[in-house]
């Protein structure tokens, strides 16, 4: 089997898909390994270390998507400016590919479209299902852990205010308050820390058992009033709210976010487009000079207003729609995700060869584009939906 990583071409992306010690595991294996040239620099992996690993060094990102059967990405499909090549473009027919694909969001629907037209067998790690054998190849989790860290720590930057309360010879300053919205991984991660940092804490899920995580961490839980049965879903994620109680769950927000000096949006439903929660009146009413945070952008934002892949002020808030917080903590972030990417891909493989059971919940979830289909549910719905 050859092995395809080339570098990662997403302004401000810095982490790579393998590390010398997960190529290392590869070439042990038996398969070969090509890393694009200067692939790994971004979170300090040197092309030495990697030929050390056994990997040979390939000089432009085409030759990689040339030669190799199976492509390791971090990011989805993009545009290669250098090349004037989309990276779909380079790939054929019978290739996998192996990255964060979130296929169910509107931004990716024609590049998933794309692949399926070419064949590609897609396989998006955000489906990875969140059961017990596939902890180590949880991704999604690993770069939310990431994701709330750092995006926390950017609303910091952003914010014109101290975070904690500040005494001084002219008189106190209070602490400011921070709302967090979907208390999975990421959430708890951000809840955490902003707490750490001295914020009077709000949070909200849908889900009984994360909003009482959110309160032992010593959150003010907001009361979103949605009954268990129709907002637990299967392993306990959340599940999609029909119409109704989304409107009942922007009512019962509203008033804390706009008393909200930062509000961190992390809501998500496994393969499915992400709910919008805050509405463009709600962000009016929010204080001139608060932040959003909206690390759910990858599946469509929890904000009707993020801006996809940058940060804008949009009435007086900042709102940062950035794609790739993870990768602000490169060295981090990149060792976890290439441990993630690869006991994936040593799982899927049967004799040096990658074999896809149908039945295997693992690949059900992940599975996004073969034999010229489209084959993931969340994806179906949201492209057909529109």
């Amino acid at each position: 089997m050859i092995i395809g990583v080339p570098k990662e071409i997403m302004p401000g992306e810095r982490r790579v898909s393998a590390i010398p010690e997960t190529v290392a595991k590869m070439t042990g294996s038996g398969a070969q390994v090509l890393v694009q040239k200067g692939a790994g620099e971004g979170a300090f992996y040197q092309d030495e270390e990697y030929v050390k690993a056994g990997a040979e060094i390939v000089a432009d990102a085409a030759e990689v998507f040339k030669r190799a059967e199976v492509i390791l990405k971090v990011k989805e499909p993009q545009f290669n400016k250098e090349l004037n090549l989309h990276e779909i473009d380079m790939m054929r027919g019978g290739q996998y590919l192996i990255t964060f694909i979130h296929p169910a969001a509107p931004a990716n629907h024609q590049m998933v479209k794309d692949m399926a037209a070419k064949g590609i067998t897609g396989l998006t790690l955000d489906g990875v299902p969140r059961i017990t054998r596939a902890q180590n190849m949880d991704a999604l989790t690993s770069m939310s852990t990431c994701a709330g860290y750092k995006g926390i720590l950017l609303a910091a930057n952003h914010l014109a205010k101290f975070i904690p309360m500040i005494g001084s010879a002219v008189g106190a300053i209070k602490p400011i308050n921070a709302f967090i919205i979907g208390v999975g991984v990421g959430g708890l991660q951000a809840l955490a820390t902003v707490k750490r940092l001295g914020a009077v804490t709000y949070a909200a899920d849908i889900r009984p058992d994360a909003a009482e995580q959110a309160m032992s961490l010593g959150a003010k839980v907001v009361d979103l009033g949605v009954p268990a049965d129709q907002s637990v879903g299967q392993g306990g994620y959340a599940r999609m709210l029909t119409p109704e109680w989304l409107e009942k769950e922007r009512e019962a927000i509203k008033e804390t976010v706009a008393k909200s000096d930062i509000l961190f949006l992390s809501a998500l439903v496994p393969n499915m487009e992400a709910p919008i929660l805050v509405t463009e009146d709600m962000v009016k009413s929010m204080k001139p000079g608060s932040v959003i945070i909206d690390i759910s952008i990858d599946q469509g934002g929890n904000c009707a207003v993020t801006p996809p892949g940058t940060t804008e002020v949009v009435h007086g808030v900042t709102i940062c729609g950035v794609k790739n917080i993870p990768g602000m903590l490169p060295t981090s972030s990149t060792w976890m995700f290439a441990q993630n990417i690869y006991n994936l891909l040593n799982y899927l493989t049967k004799d040096g060869k990658i074999v896809l059971d149908r039945n295997d919940d693992i690949v059900k979830g992940i599975l996004t584009t073969v034999g010229g289909d489209i084959v993931h549910e969340g994806a179906k719905v949201a492209i057909n939906s529109r």
